[in-house]
C-alpha cells in the first residue's frame, strides 16, 4: 500500500486527535472514512467493481432523450 505524508495546521490536528479519542477509532480509520467520503462526493469510483458499474450506467445527457 503506498504512503503519503500531508501536515496539518495545529488547530486541525488538535480537531483530529480529539476526534480519535471520541470514536475509538486510529488515524487510518479516519483517514480512510474521509476520503471515502471525498471520492464519493465527487463521483468517483473505487475499485474495480465500482468502476465496472459506473461504465455501464447511461450518462445523464443520454438518459433524458426520447426514442423516435
Amino acid at each position: 500500500m503506498p504512503g503519503k505524508r500531508v501536515q496539518f495546521d495545529d488547530e486541525t490536528w488538535e480537531a483530529i486527535e480529539a476526534t480519535i479519542r471520541d470514536s475509538g477509532s486510529n488515524f487510518q480509520e479516519l483517514a480512510d472514512e474521509a476520503f471515502a467520503d471525498l471520492l464519493k462526493k465527487r463521483k468517483r469510483p473505487v475499485g474495480l467493481m465500482e468502476s465496472l458499474k459506473e461504465s455501464v450506467r447511461t450518462p445523464p445527457s443520454q438518459a433524458k432523450r426520447k426514442r423516435t
